[in-house]
């Protein structure tokens, strides 16, 4: 599955094996400003092999429909990816829902970016996949990211306690969702 969505000021786009070292080089480059957020990584993690591993799971599970992932690029430097946003474990049937996931660059960071992306996600979401719900859990201290999912119409539904393990400790996350009120029935 082959995504490009083009937003006013950035491209959105799937990848492939073929872009590694784009990826190797945003996750080399935000190593330090993602850590906070992220699993706790080893030293492997910023290879091109664990990366072009993870690429390929990527692909197969988009196959499999089970992901929807996109790499942010700004329209002006199409080379050099910013971000990523990914819709994890889509679940099908009865519960017609995703986990979000996002991330972006610290020298990108606070410029609407990534609102601007999620925007344009969150349509595919609801209106080409038609999802239901889509299901955000973020740390309460990650202020900035909360700001980014109440703009978009999040709603808290509540305190998941120890969530996570983020960066070797468990987290508790704040749980916010997004229904589809087009799919009320």
């Amino acid at each position: 599955m082959s995504i490009e969505i083009v937003t006013p000021r950035l491209l959105l786009s799937s990848i492939d094996e073929s872009h590694v070292d784009q990826v190797v080089d945003f996750v080399a480059r935000n190593k330090t400003f993602l850590e906070a957020w992220e699993p706790a990584r080893t030293a492997d993690y910023y290879t091109a092999e664990a990366q072009l591993q993870l690429i390929a799971n990527d692909c197969l599970n988009m196959a499999r429909e089970q992901l929807f992932k996109v790499w942010l690029y700004k329209k002006d430097d199409p080379t050099r990816i910013i971000g990523s946003i990914a819709l994890n474990n889509i679940v099908r049937g009865v519960f017609q829902s995703c986990h979000l996931g996002y991330r972006i660059d610290e020298a990108e960071n606070g410029k609407g970016f990534m609102t601007e992306g999620l925007t344009f996600v969150i349509e595919q979401a609801f209106h080409q996949l038609h999802l239901h719900r889509i299901e955000a859990n973020i740390m309460p201290r990650n202020q900035a990211s909360l700001r980014v999912v109440e703009k978009l119409g999040f709603s808290h539904e509540g305190l998941a306690r120890k969530y996570l393990k983020i960066n070797g400790k468990w987290e508790d996350h704040i749980h916010m969702v997004l229904l589809n009120e087009e799919l009320q029935d």
